[in-house]
């Protein structure tokens, strides 16, 4: 926030449920006041708002997959080459014996990106995958 943008306070209203909920998420998370985790949930919205099929956005996919099964890494590598102008970096970890873990970043428009990550996701090995965008942030303070 700029120094000479105005703060604005208002009430909400919630269920003593909800709103004890809400408190614990915020113990959880370690905000330091509501008025903060707002702004933070504030934020989230408007950056998925924000993302249209053409936007560019930055893209963090993940991976866990079965190692052992067979040419899983070499069609993950292959669509990564097919997409390489999207692929910022891959990062591979080895979680044990049987399991890995890819963590790919990636820049472009937002359709491609998920393009991308949908056809990743869905080959058979890949036990778990996830896709998280977020734009620059223009519209956000």
């Amino acid at each position: 926030m700029s120094a000479d943008e105005k703060l604005v306070r208002f009430g909400v209203s919630l269920p003593a449920r909800l709103n004890n909920e809400f408190d614990e998420l915020i113990r959880r998370k370690h905000y330091p006041n509501r008025s903060e985790a707002i702004r933070d949930l504030i934020r989230k919205t408007l950056i998925e708002e924000e993302i249209d099929e053409n936007h560019i956005v930055i893209g963090v996919l993940h991976l866990l997959y079965d190692h052992h099964k067979r040419e899983l890494s070499d069609r993950l590598g292959q669509i990564q080459h097919d997409y390489y102008q999207l692929v910022i970096s891959t990062t591979h970890v080895h979680l044990d014996h049987d399991n890995c873990l890819e963590v790919i970043l990636l820049k472009g428009k937002a359709k491609t990106i998920r393009d991308l990550s949908d056809k990743m996701i869905v080959i058979k090995g890949v036990k778990h995958g996830q896709l998280y965008l977020t734009s620059h942030g223009e519209k956000i303070t």
